[in-house]
């Protein structure tokens, strides 16, 4: 019996789809209990670590694990959620950076820092997930929490231009994915307020011909660092909105000293 199980999520699962499929094709560990050690949002991919029968017990050693992602950030485009399945606004100046500019950006971002949970998050404030008081309208009544966040390593590997047509393509293509849901506790923004999500993106993605800076990302860093957080602030240090444009988990383990002790 594995004490554990890595699974490859793909775009559009949630963490139950992926676990449930794998539970489908090893029929032996159908009803053994599995936890989450970290989740995944349902629009990122990536590698999703579950316990497995009495490792549950032992979920504690594994939710402080280290992570490593490779995200990449779309300038120029905001959207309340962080990521490319929120409301979108954009930005009618195309900024215009170079490596310089992005690396002194990124600078700023490595080392611990104190932040605010994303709004569209599932901490609990006053029994609330945060994305509950989001949609309701009701941030101005509570405060929101803050948390440490840790970036040992942020490196850029690449800076490309994406035409207004390519990057409505390929939204299209992301949107596609974005699961149902018939939660109960989701019911207010259900099915992730995909019509209201496209009718954004047609509205910003109106001259095809603009192009689009899309910068390429590898971050490691400490549990609990939001990816979609991240993009924004550096949208921010570079005077502009930005969001994550898609989020990959490619590894998770223990990082010290600029070296993977372990990894998943």
């Amino acid at each position: 019996m594995k004490p554990f199980v890595v699974l490859q999520k793909k775009v559009g699962e949630t963490p139950l789809m992926a676990l449930s499929a794998w539970k489908a094709a090893h029929p032996a560990y159908a009803d053994i209990p599995a936890s989450y050690a970290g989740r995944l949002d349902p629009m990122a991919h990536g590698k999703l670590l579950v316990l497995l029968g009495e490792e549950c017990k032992r979920q504690t050693h594994y939710t402080g694990l280290d992570k490593e992602y490779e995200i990449e950030v779309l300038l120029d485009v905001g959207s309340d959620t962080g990521d490319a399945l929120g409301i979108v606004t954009g930005s009618k100046r195309e900024t215009r950076v170079d490596e310089r500019m992005v690396m002194q950006a990124l600078a700023l971002e490595k080392g611990r820092h104190v932040r605010p949970y994303p709004i569209f998050s599932s901490k609990t404030v006053n029994g609330k997930p945060l994305f509950l008081h989001a949609l309701e309208g009701t941030l101005h009544n509570i405060e929101i929490p803050t948390h440490e966040e840790r970036i040992d390593s942020i490196r850029l590997l690449g800076m490309e231009k994406c035409s207004g047509t390519a990057l409505r393509t390929r939204t299209e293509s992301f949107l596609a994915l974005a699961p149902t849901s018939d939660e109960p506790s989701k019911a207010l923004g259900a099915d992730f307020r995909i019509k209201d999500v496209r009718t954004s993106w047609n509205t910003v993605l109106t001259d095809e011909s603009r192009s689009y800076a899309v910068l390429t990302l590898r971050v490691v860093c400490g549990s609990g660092t939001y990816m979609r957080a991240l993009a924004g602030r550096i949208g921010e240090s570079l005077g502009t909105k930005a969001l994550a444009l898609s989020i990959g988990r490619t590894k998770i383990g223990k990082y010290w000293n600029g070296i993977w002790l372990r990894s998943f």
